[in-house]
């Protein structure tokens, strides 16, 4: 069956507190229109708790295409109004670590998400769930809910990475490894961990970590950072980010569709980014919850025989 092609009419929702989403907004308004994407509306929204409220009233007016630009927070929660609707979701990844556009393909450049938009495919994909919380790429426990729940705006919009880094390094010398249980259709285990990312997509935190994990498998892969030594996360992240095989040594992989999960003591959890859930919860996976925007496959140059 020849897929639906990419709605032509949208609208464009900007959170202009992200990172770049105040100095973007104007020239992703730009590009979209000369792309040939008619925008029936288009918002800058200065107050972040009123990101939610505006994609939904996008929706509900029958928006045809929601285009939101921010970070993977900002994706993660206005995702959910798509949920179950004939809406396409089209994302500007505009924050720091752009988790999801990269599990997607999606270019980080604006030029480049903004080609993607206008000459893109539908590709319908999962979504996890947190107790019934929709969340896009991958939720965490351990050291990244630390450093995503504390860092200082400022250090986070204009050192980006840099200023996640000198969070983090700050962050680890007050972290604990704590006691992992997760119990799935194949069991209940129990491990000593520093680290948890239930994933969705391969990547988190702007490095690909879960290799396992994408958005049409139908499945939820928890990986562990097991061990109690903060030394082993600090080398499962720099051995992820050189892709080195020893990274495997660090981890163990646990797959379902659902999975009850419990520490001892209790962590908190950021979903995509933002610090939303405690343990104990279960997590889940919504199969084909919603369509999204990628880059068309590319055409094979060679004539068949």
């Amino acid at each position: 069956m020849t897929p639906r092609p990419v709605p032509r009419d949208a609208v464009l929702i900007v959170n202009a507190h992200s990172r770049r989403g105040q100095e973007l907004f104007n020239d992703a308004k730009r590009l979209l229109e000369e792309a040939g994407v008619r925008l029936i509306a288009s918002h800058a929204v200065k107050d972040p708790r009123k990101l939610n409220r505006t994609v939904d009233k996008a929706v509900e007016d029958g928006a045809p295409m929601v285009i939101v630009g921010g970070g993977d927070g900002s994706l993660s929660c206005t995702i959910d109004f798509v949920v179950g609707r004939d809406c396409v979701f089209a994302l500007l990844p505009l924050g720091t670590a752009n988790s999801f556009a990269r599990t997607l393909g999606i270019p980080l450049d604006l030029e480049g998400a903004v080609d993607t938009i206008a000459n893109g495919q539908r590709r319908r994909i999962d979504l996890g769930k947190i107790d019934g919380d929709y969340f896009a790429n991958c939720a965490a426990m351990g050291l990244s809910p630390m450093i995503g729940e504390g860092i200082p705006h400022r250090l986070k919009r204009y050192l980006g990475r840099v200023g996640y880094l000198m969070w983090a390094s700050w962050c680890l010398i007050r972290f604990r490894p704590f006691r992992l249980t997760i119990e799935s259709e194949s069991g209940k285990e129990t491990v000593w961990a520093t680290e948890v990312r239930i994933a969705n997509g391969r990547f988190h935190g702007g490095v690909e970590l879960v290799e396992k994990a994408d958005v049409d498998t139908g499945e939820l892969v928890v990986q562990a950072v097991i061990g109690r030594s903060k030394t082993k996360l600090m080398w499962n992240w720099l051995s992820s980010m050189m892709k080195l095989k020893a990274r495997e040594a660090t981890v163990e992989h646990f797959h379902g569709r659902t999975m009850r999960i419990e520490t001892r003591p209790r962590q908190k959890i950021s979903i995509d980014g933002e610090v939303l859930a405690r343990t104990p919860v279960t997590a889940s996976i919504a199969q084909c919850a919603v369509e999204v925007v990628v880059p068309a496959d590319p055409v094979d140059p060679t004539p068949p025989d």
